[in-house]
């Protein structure tokens, strides 16, 4: 689990900063079926809900065989608590969550991928 302070990300979910769960792909069944993704970067895919618009789901190339899931759309989202921040420099000067979380500078990406579990 992650925060992400990234411009795309906040735009995406329409807050200040986003939290997401990673999954393994092959671990992940929607029910209906996400349907088409969009892009608006390079090398990110995302979906969201088709009737209400929330964001339901985001891949990177750069973390191959990973899906992202948004915390504020899974019911067990009290018991995933976020272990990192990931692009804390494009933080919010004004948010000030205080923890002793690592604060990586862009994607946090080594740290990601090592958290894969197999």
């Amino acid at each position: 689990m992650a925060y992400c302070h990234c411009v795309d990300c906040r735009r995406w979910t329409g807050a200040p900063v986003a939290g997401f769960a990673a999954f393994a792909t092959e671990d992940l069944i929607f029910e209906p079926p996400l349907g088409d993704a969009f892009s608006v970067n390079p090398g990110a895919e995302r979906w969201s809900c088709p009737d209400c618009g929330s964001p339901l789901a985001a891949r990177f190339d750069y973390l191959p065989d990973q899906m992202y899931i948004p915390l504020g759309v899974l019911d067990q989202a009290a018991s995933l608590p976020p272990e990192l921040h990931c692009h804390a420099d494009a933080a919010m000067p004004w948010l000030h969550i205080v923890d002793d979380l690592e604060r990586v500078r862009g994607s946090g990406r080594e740290t990601l991928v090592a958290a894969k579990v197999e």
